[in-house]
């Protein structure tokens, strides 16, 4: 009797919110069941997949991935940097972008503060051995199906994988430990639900990157909140 009453006082986290800045994004509870991945220190289990400021400000999640379906550019990276108080991991490429501008636009990144670079699917294991020789910060590698080359990725010096296969990324990830390991870190997309970011956990990834809803969005649940109580009053 007395152990679990003492388990339970370790469970019990005092929470401290202030009237202006309780609403935030909040990351899935469930994300913190995974292990995490120890980034120079600090242990990240979740990460926060967006380029919006105003959700970068307003959130509880361990780090921020950042990474779009544009060129990269340093303005872009430079303003999300300036504004995130957790460790930031940036896109420098891999369709349009590679070769030494990928380089010079992850040295960049990495002398702005950025825990790591992550590279697009499509790039080369070249261009991944040239940008892991020349940077000091870790080198994320995307994978998006079983038929990526997951082995010659890390031959080539990414230091961890993120794994993106949309409905598939548990199936994935497992496939991917069965090729590098128990203990090579991994990165996972969630999905929305917990039974999926469980799935996706208990599949091998390390670190669980969550994907909230746009501020337009949110915005549009508050407004609705704004006219139920004006109506109401």
């Amino acid at each position: 009797m007395g152990n679990e009453n003492l388990e339970k006082k370790k469970k019990f986290v005092p929470t401290i919110e202030t009237n202006l800045r309780k609403r935030q994004v909040s990351v899935p509870e469930v994300t913190y069941r995974a292990s995490g991945i120890n980034f120079m220190g600090k242990r990240i289990k979740s990460l926060l997949f967006t380029n919006d400021i105003p959700i970068i400000v307003n959130n509880n999640a361990q780090g921020i991935m950042s990474v779009y379906p544009f060129t990269p550019q340093l303005k872009i990276i430079s303003a999300i940097m300036e504004v995130a108080s957790v460790p930031v991991f940036v896109g420098i490429g891999g369709g349009t972008t590679s070769g030494i501008r990928a380089v010079n636009i992850g040295l960049q990144a990495e002398l702005m503060g950025a825990a790591g670079v992550v590279v697009n699917a499509p790039m080369t294991n070249e261009n991944i051995k040239l940008i892991s020789e020349s940077l000091d910060v870790a080198v994320i590698a995307s994978v998006i199906t079983k038929y990526d080359d997951i082995e010659g990725k890390v031959e080539a010096g990414a230091k961890v994988l993120n794994i993106a296969g949309g409905k598939k990324t548990a199936e994935l990830v497992k496939y991917a430990r069965s090729i590098v390991g128990n203990e090579f870190p991994i990165i996972a997309t969630g999905g929305h639900t917990d039974e999926h970011i469980l799935e996706t956990i208990e599949a091998g990834a390390n670190t669980i990157t969550y994907t909230p809803l746009s501020s337009a969005e949110i915005f549009s649940e508050v407004m609705d909140d704004y006219r139920i109580d004006m109506r109401n009053s």
